[in-house]
């Protein structure tokens, strides 16, 4: 029997239990479990019942958060990203010995009672009286999962969480009621599920099935006794019972519960006991969260997918509701890659480029008619090493990429030849093209008219390289004064209007600059941009936005709207086949020889620009199109006198380095593939008429820089505001061995 308190009151138990009567009775429960008896006593049970009346009657169980895992076109796993590590898995899936030994550990008499344990409360507060404090709880599992969801709610606001798993009066009454719901709503064995379900086991492992994972590397299904034993154990305070940490702690722990499981039947003694002899066994397996896990060089393309879905309204109405539904995560994100062209991609980069080079390259492939992504690759791996970034180069900045992109050079002369030749001029349009002039004054632009006040000027490649031209031999030859003198003739804005149909703008998200120098690559794009509207000419002048995501499934199996890609027609048929005919002329017996692919057709531009910082080469089958850069992250390496990939180089052009890695990229991801041939149109060559000026064994380039003595970069007007400063150049400092201040930081 109870002795009295002093004074002839009661004592300090008969109090709680006379107050709990009270509660019950009411309709209120109070829940001091967890705190000293004493505290309990500060709360009358008029006041419980206003404040559990006052609690909104429904629990709000959020999804709970689990891992997303992207794939490939053919199902394989590029990558799984999560805020928190689970799996959700049904109570059928997952080990008898697993179910029985947290309800043995954690609350044994979880089928006798309902969502509050009298006898249990009674005992604690019993307990906690005697010590004078906190020594012992008496949740039950379905107070322990509603306190798990408050935990789940509060996501990872640190102070949402201090609320959600703070000792005071409130949060238990609050508990209990909830609790009550949920015994009524679920029943024991979906209350079983939910807990394993949603607890922490240590480790980033939330959840029986990652915690299974994460320690013995299997499934919660195939836990055995002594597994499911330790796991059991660990819930308690997984960072004291964590196996990886303290041995025997853990050890002990795990043996509790394997006793606990004999006292109550669910196991034999003897089985229990030969279970305590058996060590740990852990196969432990590490965390592979992120992008920067992402197997075949995908990384990139992983991140490219991630920004694709928290900037697309598709996904949600504001960054922030999208931002919650993918940390909420439990997502199948099947993407556009194709394995076969990853795999070209990263063979083709690791064969020409070395990680370690001074300069890197940037390789993007996407698919005419689609825009979907197929391949996405660089020599800088994801990574926070030494020559490793977490800046993606084939991608404009708001998608993750540099600052600005990098300037094209030549790659950007088919936009003014399409404008010239879908405003009627004829291909046979021949301009003096001499080897050095003046910039022509005055010029039509978008915002008026551009003046050369400066008298700037402009030359070519060669000294030899002097008109008059027609198109098709100036294109072959990427002839700086011929594009000069066609779009001033024309005007910028015709040139700039066609090349923002086609996807293209500036890779910080500019418009294109209203200057003739444009047509010979000063605006800085990114490579993805430069691949998708080259593939507008292989779809006959139908341009199409880019995309990365094919289907996205959730938890539950439901397919979720995704981005499609949107197709406009941009310019006409004739045009794009009068394209492909100019740009097969490169790749045939022009600047862009080295890049050919043989046994089908192909077309693309080479591209050099100013101090051979940056190397181009941007092409397409009628499958296929693809864009390459070579250069400094920062554009601060002249490519001269260089090695790369192992190999040295006197100087670089478009045709010499990224001409092959383009040739080989592509031609692996072509492999097996059919080989259809580009639509054409008949246009004469002069060459065939005259003798061919530039024989004589020059090292020919793309028409971007200058040789021979010439100067031709230097003298072009380039605004100001185009122009990289001495502190950082176009990107400095965004790579880890990138100089230069002022760059966007990894």
């Amino acid at each position: 029997m109870a002795k009295k308190a002093s004074g002839g009151g009661l004592t300090t138990t008969q109090q709680a239990a006379k107050f709990l009567g009270v509660s019950v009775l009411s309709g209120a429960v109070l829940a001091g479990i967890a705190l000293p008896a004493a505290g309990a006593l500060g709360l009358t049970a008029k006041g419980s019942v206003e404040g559990f009346d006052e609690i909104p009657a429904n629990l709000k169980r959020p999804p709970l958060s689990q891992k997303t895992t992207i794939l490939d076109t053919e199902g394989g796993r590029i990558a799984s990203v999560f805020s928190r590590d689970r799996t959700v898995v049904d109570l059928k899936d997952i080990s008898p010995y697993m179910r029985k030994a947290i309800v043995a550990i954690e609350d044994a008499r979880f089928y006798e009672h309902g969502a509050i344990d009298l006898k249990g409360i009674l005992r604690a507060m019993n307990k906690n009286a005697q010590n004078g404090g906190v020594s012992q709880g008496a949740s039950t599992l379905t107070q322990q999962y509603v306190k798990n969801v408050f935990v789940e709610e509060a996501g990872d606001d640190p102070d949402k969480v201090a609320q959600a798993t703070q000792q005071t009066i409130g949060r238990k009454i609050k508990e209990l009621k909830y609790a009550i719901q949920v015994e009524e709503e679920l029943g024991k064995r979906k209350i079983l599920e939910n807990y394993l379900n949603i607890t922490f086991f240590g480790q980033q492992a939330y959840g029986v099935e990652a915690a299974a994972q994460r320690y013995f590397s299997t499934s919660a299904k195939d836990l055995k006794l002594e597994q499911a034993a330790l796991l059991a154990g660990i819930v308690q305070s997984p960072s004291r019972y964590d196996p990886a940490n303290d041995e025997h702690e853990a050890t002990k722990r795990r043996n509790s519960v394997l006793q606990r499981m004999a006292d109550l039947g669910d196991v034999p003694q003897a089985r229990a006991d030969a279970a305590k002899e058996k060590p740990l066994g852990l196969d432990m397996s590490k965390p592979r969260n992120g992008c920067i896990t992402a197997t075949s060089g995908s990384g990139f393309f992983c991140d490219y997918v991630r920004e694709v879905f928290l900037q697309d309204p598709v996904f949600g109405k504001t960054r922030k509701e999208r931002s919650k539904r993918w940390n909420q995560g439990g997502l199948t994100i099947r993407t556009t890659l194709e394995p076969q062209a990853q795999k070209s991609v990263q063979d083709s980069i690791s064969t020409h480029v070395k990680q370690s080079d001074k300069v890197a390259t940037a390789v993007s492939l996407i698919e005419p008619g689609t825009g979907r992504i197929r391949g996405m690759g660089q020599s800088r791996p994801y990574g926070f090493g030494d020559h490793e970034t977490q800046i993606n180069l084939s991608v404009e900045k708001k998608m993750g990429g540099s600052n600005y992109g990098f300037q094209v050079g030549s790659t950007f002369k088919p936009f003014t030849a399409a404008a010239a030749v879908d405003q009627g001029l004829p291909t046979s349009k021949s301009y003096p093209a001499p080897y050095k002039m003046e910039y022509p004054s005055p010029v039509q632009t978008c915002n008026g008219t551009w003046v050369n006040d400066e008298g700037s000027t402009v030359s070519n490649e060669l000294r030899s390289e002097s008109g008059p031209y027609a198109l098709k031999e100036a294109t072959a030859k990427s002839v700086n004064t011929y594009f000069v003198q066609m779009i001033s003739d024309i005007g910028v804005c015709p040139v700039t209007d066609l090349a923002r149909s086609m996807g293209v703008r500036m890779g910080n998200g500019e418009k294109l600059p209203q200057v003739p120098s444009v047509t010979l690559g000063s605006a800085t794009i990114s490579p993805l941009t430069m691949a998708n509207a080259y593939a507008t000419f292989a779809n006959r002048g139908e341009y199409c936005t880019p995309v990365a995501i094919d289907s996205v499934e959730d938890a539950e199996g439901r397919k979720l709207e995704v981005p499609k890609t949107r197709c406009k027609k941009v310019m006409s048929e004739k045009t794009a086949s009068t394209m492909n005919t100019l740009l097969r002329g490169v790749v045939e017996d022009g600047t862009g020889k080295q890049a050919g692919l043989s046994g089908r057709d192909s077309a693309g531009k080479t591209g050099t620009t100013d101090n051979r910082v940056a190397a181009w080469f941007v092409g397409y089958t009628p499958n296929l199109a693809g864009a390459v850069w070579v250069g400094s992250p920062t554009t601060k390496v002249p490519m001269e006198n260089i090695s790369i990939g192992g190999r040295y180089y006197p100087k670089v052009f478009g045709g010499g380095v990224p001409g092959p890695i383009w040739r080989d990229a592509m031609g692996g991801a072509l492999q097996g593939k059919p080989a259809p041939g580009l639509p054409t149109v008949p246009i004469a060559d002069p060459r065939k008429e005259r003798p061919d000026k530039d024989k004589g064994g020059h090292d020919r380039g793309d028409g971007d820089s200058g040789a021979d003595g010439g100067t031709p970069w230097p003298d072009i007007s380039i605004p100001p505001n185009l122009i990289g400063g001495a502190d950082g150049g176009w990107d400095g400092g965004f790579d880890n061995n990138g100089g230069g201040r002022g760059g966007r930081k990894p």
